[in-house]
């Protein structure tokens, strides 16, 4: 078993009403009143998603893969990494424009503060990968990423089909923000989502915000890579509410 504390930078997410938590059934009538600048004491603790006991080469029960682009498949599988369990997108054949995603089913969200240890393991056109939120269908969702080939973290919407880079507030078209450099090691990627307000954090450090509107309301969350990326994921830390 892991014992992994993970404590961030944060985010506080102001509700309406009287700030109790927020069952899923009630969350599109979730408001934000304003934005508050995340504190640096908030630990995500709402949910742990580990691994341990889903059976190895099978897809975890409560979630379900999908993909965008072309090609023609993607296989998202628990597999062992030394004692550890942990989610791995395997599929290495699949063309550039194609991009693998595996959303959990549970939680349908609006709002949400989430992290994730992912560590690349392979890829010649692509490696990395990162979250996606507000997930409607594999044409139709939000994703930030990071690329151990290039170095970087992007944040992009996706609405039919496409793909497009968001500006990073304050310095506009960069094509997501320069890292340094990440290898095939283990690192910790985490997003917060608030309203039209996204904060990017890599390793415990705040990278960058994004502001869009383009997809509203409650969607799936889950994990995504591009091309032949094969990348293992572990430890998936949600908040839902405050």
């Amino acid at each position: 078993m892991k014992n992994i504390s993970v404590v961030i930078l944060g985010f506080v997410v102001l509700l309406s009403c009287n700030q109790a938590p927020v069952e899923q059934a009630n969350l599109k009538e979730v408001k934000i009143e304003k934005q508050i600048e995340p504190s640096n004491t908030l630990e995500i603790k709402d949910i742990h998603i580990d691994f341990e006991k889903d059976k190895a080469g099978q897809l975890p029960e409560d979630w379900s893969q999908a993909f965008t682009g072309r090609g023609d498949a993607t296989e998202w599988k628990v597999v062992k990494d030394k004692r550890n369990h942990v989610l791995a997108q395997l599929s290495s054949n699949n063309p550039n424009y194609h991009f693998n995603v595996v959303v959990y089913d549970k939680l349908n969200l609006e709002n949400v503060g989430m992290s994730v240890r992912l560590k690349a393991v392979a890829g010649k056109m692509d490696q990395g990968g990162g979250f996606v939120w507000r997930y409607k269908d594999a044409n139709n969702y939000y994703v930030v990423r990071a690329n151990p080939l290039e170095d970087n973290v992007v944040l992009y919407k996706v609405i039919d089909g496409k793909r497009t880079d968001l500006p990073v507030l304050g310095k506009g078209r960069t094509y997501g923000v320069d890292v340094p450099k990440l290898g095939n090691d283990w690192f910790e990627l985490l997003v917060t989502v608030s309203g039209d307000l996204f904060t990017v954090y890599l390793d415990g450090k705040k990278l960058f915000q994004v502001k869009d509107q383009s997809i509203s309301g409650v969607g799936n969350i889950g994990f995504w890579t591009k091309a032949d990326a094969v990348t293992y994921f572990d430890d998936l830390r949600v908040h839902r509410s405050l």
